[in-house]
């Protein structure tokens, strides 16, 4: 059924937690901050940094900049690498390919960030196109990177959207949903990453959701086909 499949990366290819919830808590205690529960630095992981660290830590524009500037200094060394596929995804990734579907990466996270982990775990050659976010935060929203994915497709096909009906977001929290909703797009929440809350995926709006990485297979390969 879905021909295009749009991935995102932390959450529903790999579980990152590690990497993010430190390099966060390096960036806080740098700048003199309290560290945050567990709980709250899982809240970090999807979203893009300019949003969280005001909205759970109270930053302004310029200690969220700073905060931005000391979180990259840890991630880049170490962080990113703090990470692993979930079981099965380097499988599934193949068995799609195989099928001829086309695949995306759609993610907040800087492309450099985003090549150098595919990269680290194989399975960066399964993908067609990365759409990711620049280091500058002027595209890292959810939306923008869904948007780079379209506008992919639309060329491909001189301007007619009727390949819609053929694409798919596949993520672990509602802002992949919300920004599959902005573009009318079909979605699948994956419950095995980092959404918040027990319902997140079901009242974003999601088209489908899956709670394991075969169950994700299953439906992909064989119940949409």
């Amino acid at each position: 059924m879905y021909k295009y499949l749009l991935f995102d990366l932390d959450g529903t290819l790999t579980d990152s937690q590690e990497g993010i919830t430190k390099s966060v808590s390096y960036a806080l205690i740098n700048l003199g901050a309290d560290d945050l529960p567990h709980d709250t630095l899982l809240r970090f992981i999807g979203p893009p940094l300019k949003d969280s660290f005001p909205r759970y830590c109270g930053f302004d524009d310029k200690m969220t900049e700073k905060a931005i500037a000391l979180y990259r200094e840890r991630y880049s060394k170490v962080g990113k690498f703090e990470n692993r596929p979930y079981e099965g995804i380097p499988e599934l990734l193949k068995e799609l390919k195989d099928a001829g579907k086309v695949l995306f990466i759609a993610s907040s996270k800087p492309t450099g960030f985003v090549e150098e982990i595919l990269e680290k775990f194989n399975i960066k050659d399964y993908f067609d196109y990365i759409c990711a976010a620049d280091m500058s935060g002027k595209k890292c929203e959810k939306e923008d990177v869904i948007k780079e994915a379209l506008d992919i497709l639309t060329d491909g096909f001189k301007g007619d959207e009727g390949f819609k009906k053929d694409v798919v977001m596949i993520g672990d929290t509602h802002y992949d949903i919300d920004g599959a909703n902005y573009f009318k797009l079909d979605s699948i929440g994956v419950n095995y990453g980092f959404a918040q809350d027990k319902n997140e995926l079901e009242e974003a709006g999601a088209t489908y959701v899956v709670n394991t990485v075969e169950e994700l297979r299953t439906l992909l390969l064989k119940t949409l086909g």
